[in-house]
């Protein structure tokens, strides 16, 4: 991975959140202007609402693993899945993140947060987090904006940024080759690589 030449990064989604995340993630752990990030839609393999932290990797995975076969001309790979996991009677919200490139996998796993119970509610009653969201604030398409936790923070942070954090841990491996086994050497993602 030499020079200057621009990277492909495909995520496995068409969600204009997850791919700015993305964009955000690569830029900030490697270099500005170094990446072209491209959406792809692809089937997860897992339910449409992951219940557990091991569904939720699963479903990463699949994602990262279909993206890269279909669309095998790029550099990276990126699959992202939101899901839900019950703990002491509430629910927790967070992301799994799979990196691919070069044969090599890494992953990252965002922070989790607890989901109030109107929204639970409507999870454990078979919605997705998005659609729960949408009925209890009364909003419409919030996955593909500030998410539940924009709207719980007053977007403090956002989903974006939940995203963003996880594929920077996604990508510590990338960057800090030389103590990976089996990572790509990261030479030519940096800056300062010419």
């Amino acid at each position: 991975m030499g020079g200057r030449a621009m990277k492909k990064v495909v995520v496995a989604s068409g969600n204009p959140v997850k791919i700015q995340a993305t964009l955000n993630a690569f830029t900030r752990m490697f270099a500005p202007g170094r990446f072209e990030v491209d959406g792809a839609k692809v089937a997860s393999g897992v339910e449409a609402q992951p219940m557990s932290d091991a569904e939720t990797l699963r479903g990463a995975e699949k994602r990262a693993l279909i993206v890269e076969e279909e669309v095998p001309e790029a550099d990276f790979w990126v699959g992202i899945e939101g899901g839900v996991e019950a703990s002491d009677g509430e629910l927790l919200a967070f992301a799994w993140v799979v990196v691919r490139s070069a044969g090599f996998s890494a992953r990252g796993r965002s922070g989790a947060f607890v989901l109030p119970a109107p929204v639970s509610e409507l999870i454990r009653a078979g919605k997705e987090l998005g659609e729960a969201d949408d009925i209890v604030f009364g909003r419409r398409n919030s996955k593909q904006k500030e998410g539940a936790l924009g709207l719980l923070t007053g977007n403090v942070i956002d989903r974006r940024e939940l995203y963003e954090h996880a594929i920077i841990l996604a990508l510590v491996p990338f960057k800090s080759s030389e103590l990976y086994s089996g990572a790509p050497e990261s030479k030519g993602l940096r800056e300062n690589d010419r």
